[in-house]
């Protein structure tokens, strides 16, 4: 057996150096449900990313995901939000901590996750790439003082999506005042119940478009949105597209 020299770290190197294949160890990832784990280049062009994340986008491999960005699988607003969050970690050369994201489910509903990014370096100590990881939120955040009320907001938005939400309702769930929720939910989430509300309203909308034959019309009254003109508005704010040119473009079935 090999000995531990006095710098375990130039040790530890030498480890990894002496493998074959070190990416194997990202196979592992593949075993953890719901977490999301990819690496990318400069560029946000994926690296290697874990079977979660082909299933959330659709890729039939790991493989299959190398060389492409986000663009290709998001909606184009939705899409630079994230590669806008990769270029602040190459930039700053920092590690960014439990930034929450609205990640669809294969169920399409959007989730709250919590995502953290590290900048990867290359022989010469520049940086070559990010890695991140994404982890549902209620695993990390379930005992934190504060965040189990905020969270059955969360459950609640969750099954009645479909319905007339006031945030009095919400605040009335979480046991606070509507001054109070507004406060918190801001604070731990960045971003405030009426938009989370119309983000999960809007994820859902964007599954049924890709996978199901409901008109617009069907499709808006079924998430919530009170006619067709409001729901259109909506969506596009937040995709980049209208309803239809999204259902064109990302159609599944």
């Amino acid at each position: 057996m090999a000995a531990i020299s006095d710098d375990p770290a130039a040790w530890a190197t030498a480890f990894f150096d002496r493998l074959t294949r070190p990416d194997e160890l990202f196979d592992l990832f593949d075993a953890l449900p719901g977490i999301y784990l990819y690496v990318k280049d400069v560029e946000s062009r994926f690296v290697r990313a874990n079977q979660v994340v082909c299933d959330v986008v659709g890729a039939k491999s790991p493989a299959a995901l190398v060389g492409k960005t986000d663009f290709d699988f998001f909606p184009p607003a939705i899409a630079a939000q994230y590669v806008a969050e990769d270029r602040r970690v190459i930039a700053a050369d920092k590690p960014l901590a439990n930034q929450v994201w609205l990640v669809p489910g294969n169920d399409g509903l959007p989730r709250l996750y919590l995502c953290n990014k590290i900048p990867l370096h290359n022989k010469s100590g520049g940086v070559a790439g990010i890695a991140g990881v994404k982890r549902p939120f209620e695993h990390s955040a379930g005992k934190v003082e504060g965040y189990s009320r905020l969270l059955n907001v969360v459950a609640f938005v969750t099954e009645r999506y479909r319905e007339n939400i006031e945030v009095g309702d919400l605040a009335e769930r979480a046991g606070l005042s509507v001054s109070q929720l507004q406060r918190e939910f801001s604070r731990h989430f960045g971003i405030t119940p009426t938009n989370y509300v119309r983000e999960v309203r809007i994820g859902m909308a964007r599954y049924l478009l890709e996978t199901s034959d409901k008109s617009v019309s069907q499709i808006a009254l079924d998430c919530g949105f009170y006619d067709q003109s409001h729901f259109n508005h909506h969506f596009k704010t937040l995709t980049g597209l209208t309803p239809l040119k999204y259902r064109q473009r990302f159609r599944t079935a």
